[in-house]
C-alpha cells in the first residue's frame, strides 16, 4: 500500500501542472480581462480625470491604443502603465513560469481588486465551506447509509415504498431552493425567524462563554447545512440501497444463511464490508462537490462569504490571482482526497492490495 500510496502522490504533480497549464491558457483567450475591465471602470467613472490625463480628448489621445478597442480616449502611456500594474507587459509563458515558481512556494500574490493577498482571503473564507461541506457531508452519509440499508432490507415494503418519496423529493428539489424555502418559513421570510440568515456567529459572540458560543455556531449552521443535505442524500441513499441488494443476493450470503448465520451477522460481517467499497469511493468526490460548487448558491442564499462565492465573484471580475490560487486549492485537495478515498478502501476491506494489482 506504501508504494501505491507513493506513486498516486507522485502523479499529483503532473496532474496538477495540467489542470493549471490548460486553465491557464484557456484564460488567455476570454475576452474581458482585468486590464480591459480597468479601462471600462477609468472611462465610465473617472471620465472627467481620463480626459485631463489625455489632453483634453484632442484627436491623438483618441486614438486606439494596442488591440484594446475599449481604450479610446486614453493614453498609450496609460494603458501600458494599466497593463504593467496587472502583470500583462509580459509574455503569457513568462508569466506562466513566474506564476509556477510562486505556486511552489504557496505564494498566490494580491487579488487585482482586492487589497489583500489571496492566501488572506481564502483564509477569511476557508471556515465557512469547511463547515458548510464538512457537516453537510457527514450529515448525508450518517443519513443516507443507515437509510440505503434499511431499504436494502426491507426491500419492496411499505417502509421501502414511504420512504422512496421522501428520496424522489430531495432528487428534484435543488439545494438552493429548499434552502429559499427555509428562509421563506424559518428565517422571517414570511412565517417565523427562528434562525439567522447571515454569518456563522452573532454579533459580539467572541465575548460569550464556549458553550454559548458552540451553541450559536450551530444556531448559525443549521439551516445552510439542511438544505445542502436535504438535496444531496438522495443519490447516496439509493447507491447505498443498490449496492446492499447486488451484494445480499450473491452466493456467498446465501450460503452463510445456510451455515446458520444470523441476518444480522450476514449484513453486517458479509455483506457490509464489500457493499460500502462504492460508498466510500464516491466520499471525496461528495466532500470536494458540496465544499466548493453545491455550497455556492447556499452561501448566496443565507449570506455565507465562503470559497465558492469567491471563487464565482474573480471568474466575473477576472481576478485571475484569486481565480488561479482556488483552481490550485480546490485541484490539490481534490487529488489529496482521492488519495484518501483509496486509502478507505483498505480500512474497509484489508483484502484490497492495491500493490499486488499494480
Amino acid at each position: 500500500m506504501a508504494g501505491y500510496l507513493l506513486r498516486r502522490l507522485l502523479l499529483v504533480v503532473p496532474t496538477l501542472f495540467g489542470i493549471i497549464a490548460i486553465n491557464f491558457f484557456v484564460v488567455q483567450f476570454a475576452p474581458g480581462g482585468p486590464v480591459e475591465q480597468m479601462i471600462a471602470e477609468m472611462r465610465g467613472k473617472g471620465g472627467d480625470v481620463a480626459a485631463r490625463m489625455t489632453g483634453g480628448g484632442n484627436e491623438t489621445a483618441s486614438a486606439d491604443p494596442g488591440s484594446y478597442r475599449g481604450a479610446r480616449g486614453l493614453e498609450p502611456g496609460m494603458v501600458e502603465e494599466i497593463k504593467k500594474l496587472f502583470g500583462f507587459d509580459k509574455p503569457p509563458l513568462t508569466r506562466f513560469g513566474i506564476m509556477l515558481s510562486d505556486y511552489l512556494r504557496f505564494d498566490f500574490g494580491r487579488s487585482f481588486f482586492r487589497d489583500q493577498t489571496v492566501i488572506g482571503l481564502i483564509g477569511q473564507k476557508l471556515p465557512v465551506s469547511l463547515s458548510l461541506g464538512l457537516w453537510s457531508t457527514l450529515l448525508i452519509y450518517f443519513v443516507s447509509i443507515p437509510l440505503g440499508i434499511a431499504k436494502a432490507v426491507r426491500d419492496g415494503s411499505s417502509f421501502d415504498v414511504a420512504t422512496s418519496a421522501a428520496v424522489l423529493v430531495g432528487y428534484a428539489i435543488p439545494g438552493f431552493l429548499f434552502a429559499i424555502l427555509l428562509v421563506v418559513l424559518f428565517a422571517g421570510g414570511s412565517f417565523v425567524q427562528w434562525f439567522p440568515l447571515r454569518g456563522l456567529t452573532s454579533g459580539g459572540a467572541e465575548t460569550w462563554s464556549w458553550p454559548a458560543r458552540i451553541a450559536d455556531y450551530l444556531w448559525h449552521m443549521a439551516l445552510p447545512t439542511v438544505a445542502l443535505v436535504v438535496g444531496g442524500f438522495a443519490s447516496l441513499t439509493m447507491l447505498t440501497k443498490n449496492s446492499f441488494l447486488e451484494e445480499i443476493r450473491k452466493n456467498y450470503v446465501v450460503t452463510a444463511r445456510a451455515k446458520g448465520a444470523s441476518e444480522r451477522r450476514v449484513l453486517y460481517r458479509h455483506v457490509f464490508r464489500n457493499a460500502m467499497l462504492l460508498v466510500v469511493a464516491g466520499f471525496p468526490a461528495a466532500f470536494i462537490g458540496i465544499l466548493f460548487t453545491s455550497s455556492l448558491l447556499v452561501e448566496i442564499v443565507f449570506s455565507l462569504d465562503g470559497l465558492g462565492l469567491l471563487g464565482f465573484e474573480a471568474a466575473i471580475r477576472r481576478d485571475y490571482p484569486v481565480m488561479f490560487g482556488t483552481l490550485y486549492i480546490f485541484t490539490l485537495l481534490g487529488l489529496v482526497m482521492q488519495i484518501v478515498g483509496d486509502a478507505l478502501y483498505t480500512v474497509v476491506d484489508p483484502r484490497i492490495d492495491f500493490d499486488k494489482r499494480s
